[in-house]
């Protein structure tokens, strides 16, 4: 049986990830640092699984996290863990530095020196472009970040690429568009908004809504990782994304027409322009045509398929929203988004 080490399993594209990886057959190891995106909830369904194990691990102490890998000798180590939420990175960028680059640093020392050979995919994010007005970015396009979190991340992405050419170690780089899902935190966009839909609230949206992102459900993204891993070219970066762009104002509309299916709407519900976000990125938008060539990999979910989905799983799981900090998270409700 392939074992195979997920770092920030108990966060969003993590667990999704863990799962299908289960589903797979492969032995699975998880390591997180239980941050205040955690959640044990994510890993509910397949906790006792015996294919299956949590171990409690900052990225940030190698010491720990070297006589982990040594001891559970992975075939592979996806790199899932990060600080995402931009406008944490505005508030506080410390952190984003800490767990994105020096976190990665360390995993990338264990795989440099590793006496066994162990593949890296390490899942980063289209945000390292920056803004792309026109067209779609490619995988040897510059990176122009604009926010921490963005920039955090692009500084990993070129360790690793450093890694690849001077060590020749076995890595491969993902750069996915927005997910969205089951498990998400609920300061991202889509489960913030579910969440006030159901609990009667206004809908909080950034300037006049016209940011456009790309986005794909978060099994699809997951499906495509473990192919990268199965096929992927050495040393290559690959785009995921689903070619599906939408601004933020029209995903408030179509998850309202989603919700008036499934609940009756409170008069609360209406949307609300708040205050926009520093240095907010108009569009993001990636080609994605490398993936589907070369590894034949496809999104399989219609954007309004997965938001009926996700918003299914919320409503299911309303007391996902209590498992996490209240003060911090009803902070962010009315007035932060991603």
């Amino acid at each position: 049986m392939i074992k195979i080490l997920v770092t920030g399993g108990l966060g969003f594209i993590g667990s999704n990830l863990i799962n299908l990886l289960l589903n797979k057959k492969y032995k699975v190891l998880n390591i997180d640092k239980v941050s205040y995106a955690s959640n044990f909830y994510n890993t509910v369904k397949f906790k006792n699984n015996k294919n299956y194990k949590f171990i409690k691990c900052d990225l940030n102490n190698s010491k720990n996290l070297k006589r982990i890998v040594d001891k559970f000798k992975p075939k592979a180590i996806f790199n899932v863990a990060a600080e995402t939420h931009v406008d944490r990175s505005i508030d506080g960028p410390k952190n984003f530095i800490f767990s994105n680059i020096i976190g990665t640093f360390n995993i990338l020392e264990i795989v440099r020196k590793s006496k066994k050979k162990i593949k890296l995919i390490h899942i980063s994010t289209d945000e390292v472009y920056g803004d792309v007005l026109s067209g779609r970015s490619k995988e040897d396009d510059a990176y122009k970040p604009s926010s921490p979190y963005a920039a955090s991340k692009a500084s990993s992405d070129h360790l690793i690429s450093s890694y690849i050419r001077t060590y020749k170690i076995d890595a491969n780089i993902t750069n996915c568009s927005n997910n969205f899902g089951p498990n998400q935190h609920p300061e991202k966009l889509i489960p913030k908004l579910i969440y006030n839909i159901i609990n009667n609230k206004k809908l909080p949206i950034y300037g006049k809504g016209i940011n456009s992102r790309e986005w794909i459900y978060v099994e699809d993204h997951c499906e495509a990782i473990i192919k990268v891993y199965k096929s992927g070219k050495p040393g290559e970066f690959y785009n995921i994304g689903s070619n599906y762009n939408i601004n933020n104002l029209l995903v408030v509309k179509k998850l309202i027409s989603v919700a008036k299916k499934k609940i009756k709407l409170g008069k609360n519900v209406k949307i609300k322009f708040v205050q926009d976000r520093p240095g907010h990125d108009i569009r993001y938008a990636i080609n994605s045509n490398k993936i589907k060539k070369k590894l034949k990999w496809k999104p399989k979910t219609k954007f309004m398929n997965g938001l009926e989905k996700t918003f299914d799983w919320y409503l299911n799981n309303q007391k996902y929203f209590s498992k996490f900090n209240k003060t911090d998270f009803l902070k962010r409700l009315g007035k932060k988004n991603d």
